[in-house]
């Protein structure tokens, strides 16, 4: 079996699974926001359900639309509060000591290999770094996992993935998944798990995994995964007290396709409108002048990030009439940057920091696009209209790519500068 299907055996209480079969299975964590939250509580309350499966194996974040930008977003975050406070939720996360959903939620060790997690946001998958299988739900799916602590799922084929090669300066897990989605499609890894492995992945860090796996969804997939090593077992140290099982695919595990791919001359990579899988290497990327760079996310708003792009910008100021935003994913992370004196950094280049919220990435509030503007961002989506205005446009990028065309004011290779 693959790393996908030994989970979902496992979580089965079946000795095998394959790929195609209709399962029921256990769940470990069920994860919303203040987004998906609301119509999820509305249907557990029409569909009679008096108590949650397990209050330690739900997660409400606050992250979407806080600190709370409009009434409407104010009422979305009270439902949850509320719900929480019914029904005595131990992992709700509240602005001030909350952080983007899917950085929090691994950072609070709620996540471990071999987990099955599901999570109404699509960029759960960002949780098969550590190993996990964690994919997303709609709200409905959400409301009834909180009363039954299980849902059904066709078990998806697994792609293979595998990078070799060396990699070159300034490039990034956010260079690598754009290439790969850019080769695949945003559908060619339709309802597949995304499984990830090479001596490539072995190198990078969890930073670099968790932004690959978080774009495993762009080109379709059902899940990103990893298998989990010394560096996940590390990750978790200190942060939970859980037995786990680590899963690898056996040699004779049966591979919907196995693709390879040599990332030696790969360079930093752009997504053009309207979708993350129009990709370009950046030698190809003519001058296109820039309004507003956009630093963090759930997919790039770890120290790692922070530390690349600051290095870019030390000592600099952007280009006039550019707009820098920075935003931390977790209250942890904003305090590390504080200390070692990276809000300095990009305070004195002329940049914004905005606390933990995903804001400009869903085109909530802290940075919507006007008219005709355009957005560098390293965000994971970039369709019409998601951003902003509807004739606006957002190019996806690395953090570093980020800081450079800041400085310059538009699209620039970081190696020029």
């Amino acid at each position: 079996m693959t790393i996908s299907e030994k989970i979902f055996a496992a979580h089965c209480g079946r000795d095998s699974v394959k790929a195609g079969e209709l399962v029921y299975a256990n769940l470990d964590l069920v994860m919303g926001t203040d987004v998906t939250v609301p119509l999820s509580v509305s249907v557990f309350n029409q569909i009679g359900a008096e108590k949650v499966f397990d209050n330690k194996k739900i997660a409400l974040v606050n992250d979407h639309f806080v600190p709370a930008k409009d009434i409407q977003a104010a009422g979305l975050s009270k439902t949850m509060r509320e719900f929480a406070i019914k029904y005595d939720i131990q992992n709700y996360f509240e602005v001030g000591r909350s952080g983007i959903c899917h950085c929090i939620v691994p950072d609070s060790g709620l996540v471990v290999p071999g987990d099955l997690i599901i999570g109404a946001d699509s960029h759960t998958c960002t949780y098969g770094a550590l190993g996990a299988f964690a994919t997303g739900v709609g709200s409905t799916d959400m409301a009834t996992s909180w009363a039954l602590g299980e849902n059904w799922f066709k078990v998806p084929p697994t792609i293979k993935i595998i990078y070799k090669g060396t990699l070159q300066p300034f490039v990034s897990g956010k260079d690598i998944i754009l290439h790969t989605i850019g080769k695949l499609g945003v559908e060619g890894a339709l309802y597949c798990a995304l499984e990830f492995e090479g001596d490539i992945i072995d190198e990078l860090s969890l930073a670099d995994r968790f932004t690959i796996c978080n774009m495993a969804i762009e080109a379709g997939a059902k899940s990103g995964i990893i298998k989990a090593d010394k560096k996940v077992l590390d990750f978790l140290e200190g942060k939970t007290n859980r037995k786990f099982t680590s899963y690898s695919s056996d040699a004779d595990a049966k591979f919907l396709d196995v693709i390879e791919i040599d990332v030696t001359n790969l360079e930093p990579q752009i997504a053009f409108p309207y979708l993350p899988s129009n990709v370009k290497p950046i030698s190809e990327v003519e001058q296109i002048k820039v309004d507003q760079v956009v630093i963090g996310s759930c997919t790039n708003g770890r120290m790692e990030d922070f530390r690349a792009a600051a290095k870019i910008l030390e000592g600099k100021e952007i280009a006039p009439y550019v707009r820098l935003i920075v935003i931390p994913a977790t209250q942890e992370i904003y305090l590390q940057m504080m200390f070692e004196g990276l809000l300095n950094t990009f305070i004195h280049a002329g940049g914004t920091i905005s606390p933990p919220t995903c804001g400009p990435c869903i085109g909530g509030h802290m940075g919507i696009l006007g008219e005709n503007e355009v957005g560098l961002y390293t965000t994971n989506r970039n369709f019409k209209g998601r951003n902003g205005h509807l004739s606006s446009k957002v190019f996806l990028c690395s953090p570093v790519v980020a800081s450079a065309s800041a400085l310059k004011g538009f699209i620039t290779d970081p190696r020029e500068v």
